[in-house]
């Protein structure tokens, strides 16, 4: 009863912000970018909550408390991701966009081709990320609350695309800051409990840890579960580089009104995820040792009840409650910022600019934005009750290998590469997006003679992916340049993006500007 009090609590809030927000949402910059109005230190926290899922929660303090030093590398390369984004994107792309990551890349290739490849991989992307939350929602709820499979997953979905379609992203924004104040409050509860109980002392921690679990010593150390230096590396390059590449990450910096309030949104993200996944490391140990390791090994799921059983070890029913109705919300507040991408790269992406060619009114883009939602909603919550049994790493490998593979070299090259064309462009995209499926299909995850959808032996030996299709689609988009011909006023036309990426400063207006020096 208690537990469910906890998640009334929390869908009733959201509601309530939703309801708010709804009356702020009346034009398509209010629905896709909350009319710039988010500061630093909102946007900062917002992307947070979108980045920090329940595989952060729920997955990372499993892996501590099950492997030890390996599952906190999961968290060193979710949090160096952000240096990627701070010092290579967030600013110039900012300049460019309006609201998607399409917008940015047309500033500089105008090109209906391109814009279409750009939507379709960011459509896949946040499809294939929204299954595997929504799969691992119905399977959490289903084993806390006893709700069905579906009805869970249907609950999750439903709730998803009432928030969009009511409240764009100004909603979406609310629920995710409203998500990360829950779960650094229930994370910082459990860690102080956990520390306490070691009297203050890490040293204590550190050393009852490594003689409760059946590793011992090797509890501390590297290669309990990364036991493959190529295994390991790719698995680093997957998440190191596919953050900067993520379309709900992406969108959320254009909800800024200028690039200094990106760079600040940048640096408050880093700070409480940082925060955050220091914290992970109280979880986990506090898991291994007042759970302990049989425990979580006989409960199965994965490891991703470990923070629930911490909770109810150390404070009871109530606790327990809070911390799965976090887990809730972590889960709400994800969904919901990839169905916002998902339906702004269709609505105004492939609906606006493809099919309508940029004369659709404000009202009907406004309209075919909610209706996309509820689409996005509709279908993943079908797609995601058919995935019940599928392994939802494969799904989240995917998608990080994507982002890493199609859209990085994509950003990079148009940031940065005079020489980039359009052609190069769309090899790039194209050959890192069939690369990652290939290699992902290929590979022991999916392919395995006991456990595998393909009961034949793996063709590529690595789970992830990244360590070849990233340079591969890095190569796309080099060859792709050197056997397209350019343009004659290319020169001209990447000095004139580049000075808006650097500064800010719209085309027509560096234009006017070079007319009044000549006059």
């Amino acid at each position: 009863m208690t537990t469910i009090i906890f998640f009334l609590a929390v869908i009733i809030g959201t509601m309530a912000i939703t309801y708010s927000a709804a009356k702020q949402t009346g034009t398509t910059r209010d629905f896709y970018a909350a009319g710039n109005r988010l500061t630093g230190l909102q946007n900062g926290i917002a992307i947070a909550g979108d980045y920090m899922s329940a595989a952060s929660f729920l997955g990372i303090a499993g892996t501590i408390a099950m492997y030890g030093f390996d599952g906190f590398v999961y968290a060193i390369g979710f949090f160096v991701s952000y240096l990627i984004i701070l010092f290579l994107i967030a600013e110039p792309l900012h300049n460019l966009g309006r609201y998607t990551l399409a917008d940015a890349i047309a500033v500089r290739f105008d090109s209906l081709w391109l814009r279409g490849v750009v939507a379709c991989t960011t459509l896949l992307i946040t499809i294939f990320y929204m299954i595997a939350q929504l799969v691992g929602a119905g399977a959490l709820i289903h084993y806390l609350l006893g709700v069905h499979y579906d009805t869970a997953v249907m609950i999750v979905g439903s709730l998803m695309t009432f928030y969009v379609v009511f409240g764009g992203m100004v909603a979406t924004s609310w629920v995710q800051i409203v998500k990360v104040i829950l779960l650094l409050t229930g994370t910082l509860i459990l860690s102080l409990i956990v520390f306490s109980r070691f009297g203050w002392s890490l040293s204590e921690m550190f050393s009852h840890v490594s003689t409760i679990t059946p590793l011992q010593e090797q509890f501390l150390h590297p290669g309990n579960q990364l036991n493959d230096p190529l295994e390991t590396i790719s698995l680093h390059l997957a998440l190191i580089l596919g953050t900067a590449g993520l379309p709900h990450i992406i969108s959320r910096l254009f909800t800024v009104k200028d690039a200094v309030t990106t760079r600040s949104s940048i640096y408050t993200a880093t700070w409480v995820i940082g925060a955050f996944y220091l914290l992970t490391i109280f979880l986990g140990f506090g898991a291994s040792a007042f759970v302990g390791y049989e425990a979580l090994k006989n409960v199965g799921f994965g490891g991703n009840l470990t923070v629930t059983l911490l909770a109810d070890a150390l404070g009871g029913e109530f606790l327990m409650a809070y911390i799965a109705a976090v887990a809730f919300a972590t889960i709400l507040a994800v969904v919901t910022g990839l169905v916002l991408s998902a339906s702004s790269a269709f609505a105004h992406d492939v609906y606006s600019h493809l099919i309508r060619r940029g004369l659709a009114s404000e009202k009907e883009q406004v309209a075919m934005a909610k209706c996309s939602s509820v689409a996005v909603g509709f279908a993943s919550i079908w797609l995601a009750i058919g995935a019940e049994k599928m392994n939802v790493a494969i799904l989240v490998g995917l998608t990080f290998a994507v982002a890493a593979s199609a859209n990085l070299p994509l950003l990079l090259f148009t940031l940065y590469w005079r020489r980039f064309t359009v052609r190069g462009a769309i090899c790039g995209v194209l050959t890192g997006l069939i690369a990652s499926v290939v290699l992902v299909v290929a590979g022991p995850t999916v392919m395995n003679p006991q456990t595998g959808f393909i009961l034949a032996e793996p063709i590529f030996p690595l789970t992830n992916p990244g360590l070849i299709s990233i340079p591969l689609g890095f190569l796309g988009a080099v060859l792709g340049t050197l056997l397209d011909s350019r343009k004659p006023d290319a020169e001209a036309h990447y000095d004139r993006v580049l000075l808006q990426a650097l500064t800010g400063i719209r085309t027509s207006q560096a234009r006017t500007a070079r007319q009044a020096d000549s006059a």
